[in-house]
């Protein structure tokens, strides 16, 4: 058919985007080798690698595609790749509720987006995505469509509730794909969209608030987890909001007539879109090493693991220090242009646009903080102290090419932060982001100095002796600092976000109540989307359904009267309108 065609068209948004699907893909890759070989996914190795091989090459065709109906079409082949991915492991439980989250979320994706290009379709009469022109009423109804389509594949709250179920449950390699370079892809699709249709300040507004409230609960969720990958995913619908909030300032600030605030903050955005992927897909590799090692996800169980990986320890480290926006490493200087975008919101002359920039300001100020105390916990709980299991204490170091494929993405994740001043000189921008290689020697220096400094001071004579242990006993791995106790002043805090909810039995010696013998505490929190907003609507739909079920009871008499009752229906309405 004419209209519909498979069509490819490359330019520099689409080249930025591959680019980051080919460097996070290469890395991944090679990375693959020992993981699949060494994993626990024996007899499926052969199925993994065929279906990562398709996911890649969907995703890259996406991009690439030049027609609403070519983007579609791979659009579903990285979805359905990805799904069975995701459904590796298919007889574990988990993996079976996971599946099915992110089956259904990923075909309500497909959904929005085809009733969007059928919308634009009709009002433009091609499917090429260059032509997208037609009146205001009718692109803002599309990108409704479109915003909820790549929203939803992007994990942006509330329909993010996939992301903490598929990634745990994939392979490694697959969640660094996925939350490394999928999800970008919906970020692709809807830059791509945004920019060639007539854009509106609500957009903006939309995006940015979509973008605020998906960065700070994003990081409150993942302050709470000690499952490893859910944390790390949960961190994804974080910075997918960063991400958002970027692009939101773009359309806001470009349409108040300050391009070059709008440029620096598309900047940020994309920059932050490409050092995610980064350090991410770093994170995501690391800890299924960690999970290959101790056999667990439960970062409560490890502990100890500097001494007995201390290679994966520092890569951990380097994707932790990235995420968490301190220099000189590259997510501060991605983060640091999007602050510095906030910071002209003074020159709009709308108060009450100001207003809202100032509290999306604060609230990504918060999510900053919270995200380096998430990781101080992730990589304090996970490689200090002492081992608090019997894996975690036999853990070995990765093989060779667990360790190269990460390391290649720590090295970016300096490369691009401590040379971001001469990278973008190189392509052209001149923005106000200070020189990362002076502010990486300056640290370094102070460093050495304090280094020096204590080893001039310390005493000659050196005692070695046993940590006092409260005159009790020695130390052992019960004493240590937990992630639970970490994360409990910070979800005592939030309980009304949380809507925590704190148990506590206690036995005495005697009746008054006095001396002490057991207890037991607990803290339950509420999975607030999932409970109100995932399950409501999906009891409704099953209660529906079993209407309809019981109507249909094979009686042929009656198919056929509904059958005629609809086409008379059908009729009545063509008549009408006719």
């Amino acid at each position: 058919m004419p209209s519909l065609q498979f069509s490819f068209l490359i330019d520099r948004l689409s080249a930025f985007f591959i680019l980051l699907v080919s460097v996070v893909s290469v890395a991944v890759a090679i990375y693959s080798v020992h993981y699949v070989e060494h994993g626990t996914h024996d007899g499926r190795k052969n199925l993994i690698v065929s279906f990562m091989n398709i996911f890649i090459a969907s995703m890259v065709l996406v991009i690439a595609s030049s027609t609403m109906f070519s983007f579609l079409f791979f659009w579903e082949i990285m979805a359905l790749s990805s799904f069975l991915l995701v459904m590796t492991d298919f007889e574990k439980k988990e993996t079976g509720k996971a599946g099915m989250f992110y089956f259904v979320m990923t075909q309500l994706s497909t959904v929005f987006l085809l009733f969007a290009f059928l919308f634009i379709y009709n009002a433009t009469g091609t499917f090429d995505i260059q032509q997208i022109r037609a009146s205001p009423l009718v692109t803002s109804v599309a990108f409704v469509f479109l915003f909820v389509g790549f929203g939803i594949k992007a994990g942006i709250i509330p329909f993010h509730k996939w992301l903490p179920y598929a990634h745990p449950a994939s392979p490694s390699n697959i969640s660094a794909l996925m939350s490394g370079v999928m999800i970008k892809v919906a970020v692709y699709g809807l830059v791509r969209f945004v920019l060639l249709m007539p854009m509106e300040l609500w957009w903006g507004i939309l995006i940015l608030v979509a973008g605020t409230v998906s960065a700070i609960l994003g990081v409150i969720y993942a302050l709470k987890e000690h499952d490893i990958k859910r944390l790390l995913a949960y961190h994804s619908i974080e910075n997918i909001g960063i991400i958002l909030i970027g692009f939101g300032l773009y359309v806001i600030f470009a349409l108040s007539g300050l391009q070059a605030v709008a440029t620096l903050a598309l900047i940020g955005a994309l920059f932050h879109t490409l050092n995610h992927a980064i350090f991410k897909s770093l994170l995501f590799m690391t800890s299924g090493s960690l999970v290959n090692a101790t056999e667990t996800r439960n970062i409560e169980d490890m502990g100890g693991l500097i001494k007995r990986m201390p290679y994966t320890a520092l890569l951990f480290l380097v994707g932790a220090v990235s995420i968490s926006a301190l220099p000189p490493f590259n997510g501060f200087v991605s983060e640091l242009m999007i602050f510095q975008a906030f910071f002209q919101s003074a020159f709009l002359g709308n108060p009450a646009l100001e207003m809202l920039l100032i509290a999306s300001l604060a609230v990504f100020a918060l999510t900053s903080a919270l995200a380096a105390a998430c990781f101080v916990k992730a990589f304090g709980i996970t490689f200090l102290a002492l081992p608090r299991s019997e894996e975690a204490k036999k853990a070995k170091e990765s093989p060779k090419l667990m360790l190269i494929g990460p390391a290649i993405l720590a090295s970016l994740c300096v490369a691009l932060g401590v040379f971001s001043f001469q990278i973008f000189g190189i392509l052209g921008f001149s923005f106000p982001i200070p020189n990362m290689l002076l502010i990486g020697s300056l640290l370094t220096g102070l460093f050495v100095f304090a280094w020096l400094g204590l080893r001039t001071t310390a005493m000659k004579k050196e005692r070695i002796a046993e940590t006092w242990g409260c005159g009790i006993t020695s130390q052992n791995s019960k004493m240590e600092y937990t992630a639970s106790g970490f994360s409990e002043p910070i979800v005592t805090i939030l309980k009304s976000i949380f809507r925590t909810q704190k148990k506590s039995e206690r036995t005495y010696f005697d009746n008054e109540k006095v001396i002490f013998k057991s207890g037991k505490a607990e803290i339950h929190l509420m999975k607030f989307f999932e409970e109100r907003l995932y399950l409501p609507v999906a009891n409704f739909v099953r209660k529906v359904s079993l209407i309809v079920n019981n109507l249909q009871r094979g009686d042929v008499d009656l198919h056929v009267a509904y059958a005629f009752a609809t086409i008379v229906v059908f009729l009545l309405i063509i008549w009408w309108f006719a």
